[in-house]
Formats: structure tokens, C-alpha cells, sequence
């Protein structure tokens, strides 16, 4: 049998030859390839192939308008294909709104003007071809995991998504992305190399011009299908407006459609009217200030009440705690902003009272608006009243930017996932509700007197898998065929009645308190299930559910609200009058003009003069907010024999991690109270915190600093004291103490 002889490297002799290169060897060596690189190119368009397409390139050079058009058709419906998971779909598409199909073609097309710049013209129009059909292929993989499709507000959370990226791809997924773009990537490289270069020359001045008139026509067309109704630039559900417009214009529309456009008749003295001359920037109240109550407010992720669903069965009912309190407590139908996502803007709705229909299509103002500007909410006006605000999330901290965003909303704390000791997750990684209860708690008892809270939960969050992954489910889902959709809806309504256990925990903790207390949950939108408006009793896919739960005996009182409206209508049962968008709901929710006058408000508060604040003064001018209510506090060192250290203490999370001489080190949590400090050699004099970290390395709150001296840690100011008394012991002479016995380890310090 024949051996297999591999060559072996020969390393010193190239390192020898790259010691005798000379410059003019690489002058040499550049031209010579540049040569190379030459002959290959008059090979190829000398070859037979070459000699018989010229004039098919000639064709195609002077008829090249007709080819990118022709291109930019079959791109639009290869993204309407993608988008829609259907050929067929996107063909009545095609044919159902011909004009549509059409106007987003010109899109596309436009875009191809770019090519006339650049010699490397097949390269161009390839590039351009994978740009627009990565969009289409992540809106479509985007909808098979949620309702919302792919908008421009997705690329500003995307490192945010990177952190979660398990909880949306398995592993078969990612591989398969992995070597997708690999594949892309060497394949576009590929054609650089091979796709040849424009011959002839190149007007740049000219083309600069036509790019500017292709997309200035867009702009023009744009107007006028907009003005004949061909499309909209209002997107009361944006995914049905996807389905309506195309993909083209609706992504187009969410880059650069943002914020809200000055109204028409927006002057001081139309602001003075919709705002009562001012007096609507007020916090006031009927009540004493012990006569308020704890106001709480609960958004539970993707919670609706599953018996809405008409064909759905269930072997007992999914929600027993909070069905008791629909019939006890004030309820009703909770209209949330968005379908299957967009958990940020049903928080934005109900914390300022805005409406989000005002807002770009697919917008996140926690992305755009409220990262970088201080915003009034409820935090805001229940501050000025005496209340503590805080808010908690069982998720990251820089997720959505929330811990910017609460800052600029006026909350005190926030308390995000790397505060909590989570010992326990769903099957798809989210954090179970329980591990809340007791970090609301610790919340409330940072004051004496009344508290605002507000609570973001996780357990319901989607994607619902379609393969059995609960071992005994206590509730058995029936009334569905499909194998795939009963599993999914089975896991989903599982998740449902965890949720209603952690409601009735919450109410019990609540009630130990023996506190007046206010405590509203809702569900912040429908779980990405497939639902249609047909399959639900309410008819309505923007309807979750929401109830007020209380012990001060409010009367009963149902109806349906608006995610924007809730607030309102609760400070109004409590007599409190807060907050600008809050009075204005409160005195104007059945006027003529309602939903124009709150756009005026809307505008003049986030992006026009705030008429609305000049006779009191603007309700909010900065952030004060602390990442959560506890520090780490370290009590003891213990030096192990194999060179490693341990770290007792207190507070201790997943996301505890320990910085020497700000310097981040390798370390491993084993629980709450101690931390395996690995592959680091402590000296005397070094100084020791413990911080709490988010994603992108965020130092969300660090603990005091600790010296490590002869083994021990001290707290830096009794170690400076020490050492000073060490100083002034040697400065008069005298023998000092030996290091063991005047220094006191933080371990001893502890009462």
C-alpha cells in the first residue's frame, strides 16, 4: 500500500528568506503579479467564450436601464417569496396590488443607479442583490419567530439580541447561518476577483446626477403614492402593513420615517388651550399623604387569558388565581400597541401615556427618543407626590436600554437580571417569574413611605417550541390537530399558569405587607402562536387582558383601555392628578379631538418647544437612578492550596465579577455568598471591588474597596488607617506591630 508522505514545513529557511528581503525583491514581486493578473485577463476576453458573449455584453451595456429593472423584479419577488413563506402568496400579491409590486420594484431599481459609479459593475449589482435579499431573509426568518416583521429599529438592538441569540436559533440553526454566510462571504469575494471590469470610461459627474435623480424620483413617487392611496405612510398594524406595501418601502419607511412630524396647526396658543393654559403640568392629589397608596403595575410577558382563543380546550383551567380576580376586581381588555412583540413600546405607552400610533412605523423611542432625553412618566409625576419609583426586570439591564431609559424617565432604582440570584429557567432559557417576588420586596423596603413600582416579567416570552419539552404538563392543551402547534400552544399555556401562580404569590406577599396597596397586571401583547382576529372571542389581535387588584375596596368597575390610557384611569380612582399626558387623558379622553390634540401633546413634550412646560417648568431635567438596592458586601478571603482564593459574602449574582486594581479578572460564581477567584496572584496593597456587569461589560454598581493585605481584606479606609498608624509608629520610632496582629480582616469586622 502506497504511503502518504506529507512535505514538512520549511519554516527556518522562509524565516531566512524574509531576513534577506530586499525592497526591490517586493517592487519586483507587486509587478510581476500585476503582470500576472494582466495576461489573465486578456486570456480571458480573448477566450471563445469571452469573444462570443461580447456582443451580448454590448446588448446588455446599452439596454442596461431594461436589465437592472428586469433584476429588480425578480429581487422583489424573491423577497416577497421570503417574506411571506409562500410562492403563491407572493404571487396574488403580485397580481392583487400590481401597482404596489411596481413602486417597491422602483426601489430596488434605484438602488442599481449606484452601479454607473464603479468600473467592477457586475461585482456592484451583486453586492447590491445580496444586500436586499439579506434583508428579505432575516424579515422572513423574523416572522417565523415572532408577528412584528424585520424593521430598521432591529438594528438598534442588536446587541442586544446577541446575548439572547439561543433563546431565537438551536444549534442546527446557527450552523447553518454560520456556513450560510461563510458561503456568501467567499463567494461575493470570488466575484471580485472574477467579475471583470467596465471597459469603457467612466462619467462619474453624470452618474453622480442620475443617482441623485433616481432616488429623487423615488422620493417624488413616494408622495404620490401616497397622496392616490397606493400606500401609507400611517402603519396602524405594521405587520399587516408589510403584507399590504412590500417589504421595500415598509423597511425604507422605518429608516428614515422616525419620531413625530410637526402637526399642522401646532402653535403656543393651541398648546395653551390643549393643555388648560398649562395647569395640566401639575402633580397633585385629594388624599393625605398616608391615605396613598402602594401603586404596582406587573407586564407579563405575552399573557393573554388562553380561553379567549375559541377552539383552544384545556384539561383544568390555566389561570385560576387571576380568573378569581376578574371576577372580583376591576378588568377588562387591554389594547396593546403591537402583535406578538414590541414589549418596550407597550412599557413606553403605559409609563408616559403616549400613543405609539404617533410614532415612525416599527419605532422603538427606547431606542431613538428616551435613550439620550430625559422623558416625564408616571415615575416622574408620582416622584413629585412623595413616592419611591422603582422598576425591575428579569432581564438584562442594557437590554432596550432600560437602564438609560428609566434613568431619563425619573425612576430611583432598577433592579435588572444582574441583581437577581436566578437559580431557575424555562426551557428556553427565560428567567421563571418567581425569583421577582422577593427582589419587588427588597424594592419597596429601600423607603418608609408609599412606592411606585413597576415590573417587567420574561417567563412568557416566545419562541413556543414545537417538539414536546415538558415532561408532565399540568395543563393538557386540546382542540388542536397539528402535532407541532398542540405542542407549542401546550408549552405556551404552561408558561400561562406559572405566570398565575407568581400573580397569586405576589398578592400574598402584597398583602403580608398590610400596606394600601394598588396592583395592575396586564399583558403586554399576544404570544407569537399564529393567532388571527377570527380565532379570538374579542375579534381583535391587539387585545390582551389586564386587572386591578387592590385592598382599599375600590368599586368594580370594568372596561376596555388602551395601553396609553391605563395610568390615567388608575391615578384618577386614587384621586391623584399627575403628570402632563396623564391630566390630559384624564380631562379630555371623551373630547371631540382627542386623538389630534394627544399628537399635538405628544409633539410639543418630545420634539417642539414644550409650550406644555413653560408656565411650571419642565417635570423631569435629569436622571438620578441607582442599578439596584443592595451592594456586595464581601465578608472573608480563604486562600486555597492550589494558588486560588475564595470570596465569601453577601449579594453575590451570576454577573458578580471581580475587578483587582480595576483590572477584570477570571472568576467563578458557585452561589449568593461565594465566588472562586482563579488565576490571580494578590499582593499586598492590592485593591479589591466586586461589580455587577451587564452585557458589553457594563459596571452597573460596585462594592466598596477592599486592600488585600498578609492574607486578609480590609475595607480601604480602615486598611488606610492602619497603614497610616504603621507610618507614624516607624516615624516616632517605635517597633510596630507585626502586620498579622494590627491589621483587622474584614471577616473580624463583621458584628
Amino acid at each position: 500500500m502506497r504511503k502518504i508522505r506529507v512535505k514538512k514545513p520549511d519554516i527556518k529557511g522562509f524565516f531566512q528568506r524574509v531576513r534577506n528581503i530586499r525592497w526591490g525583491d517586493i517592487k519586483q514581486y507587486i509587478k510581476a503579479r500585476r503582470e500576472r493578473r494582466a495576461r489573465i485577463l486578456e486570456k480571458r476576453r480573448n477566450s471563445a467564450f469571452a469573444k462570443k458573449m461580447q456582443p451580448v455584453y454590448k446588448w446588455m451595456n446599452r439596454l442596461s436601464l431594461l436589465c437592472h429593472f428586469v433584476l429588480a423584479c425578480i429581487l422583489n419577488f424573491l423577497i416577497e417569496v421570503i417574506s411571506r413563506h409562500s410562492l403563491f402568496a407572493a404571487w396574488n400579491y403580485l397580481i392583487g396590488s400590481p401597482k404596489v409590486f411596481l413602486f417597491n420594484t422602483y426601489l430596488i431599481f434605484a438602488t442599481f443607479s449606484i452601479v454607473y459609479l464603479f468600473k467592477r459593475r457586475v461585482f456592484t449589482r451583486i453586492l447590491l442583490s445580496v444586500f436586499w435579499l439579506i434583508l428579505g431573509i432575516s424579515n422572513g426568518y423574523m416572522l417565523m419567530k415572532r408577528v412584528t416583521p424585520f424593521n430598521a429599529q432591529d438594528l438598534k438592538v442588536a446587541s442586544d439580541a446577541v446575548s439572547l441569540i439561543n433563546n431565537y436559533f438551536n444549534p442546527f440553526e446557527l450552523t447553518l447561518l454560520a456556513i450560510g454566510i461563510v458561503a456568501v462571504v467567499v463567494w461575493v469575494i470570488s466575484m471580485w476577483r472574477r467579475g471583470g471590469q467596465y471597459t469603457g470610461k467612466i462619467y462619474r459627474i453624470p452618474a453622480l446626477l442620475g443617482v441623485v435623480v433616481w432616488i429623487g424620483g423615488y422620493v417624488v413617487l413616494t408622495n404620490v403614492a401616497i397622496d392616490q392611496r397606493v400606500v401609507s405612510n400611517y402603519f396602524g398594524n405594521i405587520a399587516f402593513a408589510y403584507e399590504d406595501y412590500g417589504f421595500p418601502y415598509c423597511f425604507t419607511a422605518s429608516v428614515f420615517n422616525t419620531g413625530i412630524n410637526e402637526p399642522a396647526d401646532y402653535t403656543k396658543e393651541t398648546m395653551d388651550e390643549i393643555t388648560d393654559n398649562g395647569d395640566y403640568n401639575k402633580s397633585v392629589t385629594g388624599k393625605a399623604t398616608d391615605e396613598l397608596p402602594n401603586i404596582m403595575f406587573v407586564q407579563l410577558e405575552s399573557y393573554f387569558d388562553p380561553t379567549e382563543v375559541e377552539w383552544l380546550t384545556f384539561s383544568s383551567d390555566p389561570i385560576p388565581n387571576l380568573r378569581n380576580l376578574y371576577a372580583n376586581y376591576s378588568r377588562g381588555y387591554f389594547k396593546a400597541p403591537s402583535v406578538g412583540a414590541g414589549t418596550a413600546n407597550t412599557e413606553f405607552e403605559v409609563l408616559t401615556g403616549m400613543s405609539m400610533r404617533f410614532f415612525g412605523p416599527g419605532e422603538y423611542p427606547y431606542k431613538t427618543y428616551v435613550k439620550e432625553n430625559v422623558c416625564e412618566s408616571a415615575a416622574s409625576a408620582l416622584g413629585k407626590l412623595g413616592y419611591g419609583t422603582e422598576a425591575l426586570h428579569n432581564n438584562g439591564g442594557n437590554f432596550y436600554s432600560r437602564a438609560k431609559v428609566f434613568n431619563n424617565m425619573g425612576f430611583d432604582h432598577y433592579t435588572s437580571k444582574e441583581f437577581m440570584n436566578i437559580l431557575q429557567t424555562t426551557p428556553k432559557g427565560w428567567a421563571t417569574d418567581d425569583v421577582l417576588i422577593p427582589n419587588i420586596m427588597e424594592s419597596m423596603d429601600t423607603t418608609e413611605g408609599r412606592d411606585f413600582v413597576f415590573t417587567v416579567s420574561v417567563q412568557g416570552h416566545g419562541d413556543y417550541p414545537t417538539e414536546p419539552v415538558l415532561e408532565n404538563p399540568e395543563i393538557i392543551v386540546g382542540g388542536v390537530e397539528d402535532e407541532g402547534k398542540r405542542n407549542a400552544w401546550e408549552y405556551y399555556v404552561n408558561e400561562v399558569h406559572e405566570m398565575d401562580k407568581f400573580v397569586g404569590s405576589l398578592i400574598q406577599k402584597v398583602q403580608a405587607r398590610n400596606e394600601p396597596t394598588v396592583l395592575v397586571f396586564y399583558g403586554d401583547h399576544l404570544p407569537t402562536l399564529g393567532l388571527e382576529a377570527k380565532d379570538l372571542k374579542s375579534r381583535y389581535l391587539y387585545n390582551t387582558n389586564y386587572v386591578i387588584w387592590d385592598n382599599i375596596g375600590l368599586e368594580k368597575k370594568d372596561m376596555n383601555l388602551a395601553a396609553y390610557q391605563i395610568m390615567a384611569e388608575v391615578f384618577d380612582r386614587l384621586d391623584i392628578h399627575a403628570g402632563t399626558v396623564f391630566n390630559y387623558h384624564q380631562n379630555r379622553r371623551k373630547s371631540k379631538n382627542y386623538q389630534a390634540d394627544l399628537e399635538l401633546l405628544q409633539y410639543d413634550i418630545l420634539y417642539g418647544k414644550q409650550y406644555a412646560y413653560q408656565k411650571n417648568g419642565a417635570p423631569i431635567t435629569e436622571g438620578h437612578m441607582e442599578m439596584g438596592v443592595k451592594d456586595v458586601e464581601v465578608t472573608d478571603l480563604i486562600s486555597q492550596l492550589d494558588g486560588t482564593y475564595s470570596i465569601y459574602g453577601e449579594n453575590f449574582t451570576k454577573w458578580s465579577k471581580v475587578y483587582v486594581n480595576d483590572e477584570k479578572q477570571d472568576s467563578k460564581f458557585l452561589n449568593n455568598t461565594r465566588i472562586e477567584l482563579t488565576d490571580t496572584k494578590l499582593e499586598n496593597g492590592d485593591e479589591l471591588e466586586i461589580s455587577q456587569v451587564g452585557s458589553s461589560n457594563t459596571i452597573f454598581r460596585t462594592s466598596q474597596t477592599y486592600v488585600y493585605q498578609d492574607g486578609k481584606l480590609m475595607k480601604k479606609e480602615d486598611w488606610e488607617a492602619w497603614k497610616a498608624e504603621q507610618e507614624t509608629q516607624e516615624a516616632d520610632g517605635a517597633q510596630p506591630e507585626t502586620d498579622q496582629a494590627a491589621e483587622q480582616s474584614v471577616s473580624e469586622q463583621q458584628p
